[in-house]
């Protein structure tokens, strides 16, 4: 009677093939949730680096009443950052680590230090980093920074006119942007496997994954 009590609270093979699937179902449905939660996170948090990163050059020029752009800086291209142009030397000065321009070296803006030296996202890149000092946005690309190095009160819009991000030209003295989950410009295809894909196309804001300070 005991064997045959355990046989009958026993769960058969069909039983236990049945919940194996009906878990592989629910991670199935549960992980894309997930990943557009965690996703939707990431961009939260640059809107808030890129306004700060904005608030803190203007701040500086309030302080100083200059741009923080060294005397080389002579078009947009010089004082637009991001990646082919680190972004480290205007975040010394914005940190107050260095004062050759904040020469009473003012902390204007605090981000955290990346946590991965070997992939730093979310804060500054460590000392032990190759990209040591640049400021990356959540998805491990830099932070994208243009000032306005001829005070004309308008600095270049990285996307160009009528791609959804406004005219050709933006009407304030600094804006900032971070490429979102695909690493490029735009929407589109992932800049490398460790991005993700994008909706949209390839250097127009419309529909991408990217953050700006100026909408």
């Amino acid at each position: 009677a005991e064997m045959e009590m355990n046989r009958l609270r026993a769960f058969t093979l069909i039983e236990l093939l049945v919940v194996i699937v009906i878990i592989a179902v629910l991670m199935g449905i549960a992980f894309p949730v997930f990943q557009s939660i965690q996703n939707s996170a990431k961009k939260t948090q640059a809107k808030n680096d890129v306004t700060q990163i904005v608030t803190a050059v203007n701040a500086f020029y309030t302080e100083y009443g200059k741009y923080p752009l060294a005397s080389g800086v002579n078009s947009d291209a010089s004082a637009t950052f991001g990646s082919s142009n680190s972004n480290k030397a205007l975040f010394d000065e914005l940190r107050g680590v260095v004062n050759v321009l904040n020469t009473r070296q003012i902390v204007f803006i605090s981000p955290t230090e990346a946590k991965d030296p070997s992939n730093p996202r979310s804060g500054i890149a460590g000392t032990s980093s190759a990209k040591a000092g640049e400021y990356f946005d959540p998805w491990g690309t830099p932070y994208w920074i243009s000032v306005d190095w001829d005070y004309d009160n308008e600095v270049v819009n990285p996307y160009g006119p009528d791609k959804g991000a406004g005219s050709a030209k933006i009407r304030q003295g600094v804006i900032a942007w971070s490429l979102g989950k695909n690493g490029v410009l735009g929407g589109g295809p992932a800049l490398n496997p460790s991005f993700g894909n994008e909706s949209g196309s390839a250097g127009t804001f419309t529909s991408s994954g990217d953050v700006i300070s100026w909408q």
